[in-house]
């Protein structure tokens, strides 16, 4: 498309509705962030964002929707990490990697590495030394291959010797309520879903492993902090466009995500919640997703980690 072709584009640009494809199921970290984001697009778009929740198969369902979209900047993926790791791990896909391009960052919710209430360890120091004392090594709970828990054991183990054996889970609540009842030694999971376990005092909370700490919870260290950098890593969501799509296009909607995380009322509500808002520009977006396929792309080859 023209220069010209895609200012005019970008001028007319929203005339209708905004589809914003969610590929998780309401309720968690991601469907509230894309929520937030489009309450606040919507406003300066002047037209309707509409989140659209379509799970299923490790978000390659919703993901796939939107690859094969028209590129007219009226369908959008709420992305996350999957966008990045789903082709690393699994024996097929449906589209491209290149098929969908960074547009902007909403915001992301730290995992917060957890253990049963009555847990002995104070901190993952204690912890990570426990497990290589362990004989047969400590059992690790995931929301299955390629979660955000598993990179996070893959970490611990091929960066800090720990000694960990993976439970795979169908979904982070189930492997929480499997800590809960001492059937698993740890898992870490989304800050969103933990905390209010840990300030329940049901979940002992053991370290945040993202690079600042939470804002709802500014009293747990982080991983870094505790001696264990290489440990960064978050739930993150993002918004891709399908390939094609005119840049003054993604411009706009970048700039409409932004101004939305940066608005008062909507970032208290999400970090009230344990998300941190992040938004930024197209080009800082990318950066962020080629450093992350960089990143997860490097523990996949040192752990092996493969699709069952």
């Amino acid at each position: 498309m023209s220069v010209f072709a895609q200012g005019a584009a970008a001028q007319a640009w929203p005339a209708k509705p905004i589809r914003l494809v969610v590929p998780f199921s309401a309720g968690g970290a991601n469907d509230l962030m894309a929520r937030a984001a489009a309450e606040g697009a919507s406003k300066l778009l002047g037209q309707p964002v509409i989140v659209d929740n379509k799970p299923g198969a490790g978000a390659i369902l919703g993901a796939d929707v939107v690859a094969k979209s028209a590129p007219d900047g009226y369908t959008f993926l709420v992305s996350a990490a999957g966008v990045v790791s789903n082709s690393m791990i699994k024996k097929s896909m449906p589209y491209k990697d290149d098929a969908l391009v960074p547009v902007a960052m909403i915001g992301l919710a730290p995992s917060v590495i957890v253990v049963p209430a009555n847990a002995p360890y104070k901190d993952l120091k204690e912890f990570v030394a426990a497990s290589k004392k362990s004989g047969s090594g400590f059992h690790w709970a995931t929301a299955g291959t390629g979660s955000t828990p598993h990179f996070v054991e893959g970490i611990l183990q091929t960066k800090y010797g720990s000694k960990l054996d993976v439970v795979p889970y169908k979904s982070g609540s189930e492997s929480i309520t499997a800590v809960l009842g001492n059937q698993v030694e740890a898992t870490s999971e989304a800050s969103i879903v933990v905390l209010p376990y840990v300030k329940g005092g049901k979940l002992k909370a053991l370290a945040g492993t993202w690079t600042q700490r939470i804002s709802a919870y500014p009293g747990l260290p982080t991983a870094t902090e505790e001696g264990f950098p290489e440990i960064r890593i978050a739930h993150w969501a993002g918004v891709h466009a399908p390939r094609g799509t005119p840049d003054a296009i993604m411009d706009k909607m970048a700039a409409a995500v932004d101004a939305a995380m940066k608005s008062p009322e909507i970032s208290k509500r999400l970090k009230d919640l344990g998300i941190e808002p992040i938004g930024g520009t197209r080009a800082s977006f990318a950066k962020f997703v080629d450093e992350e396929r960089a990143r997860l792309g490097s523990v996949v080859k040192a752990t092996g980690m493969k699709e069952d």
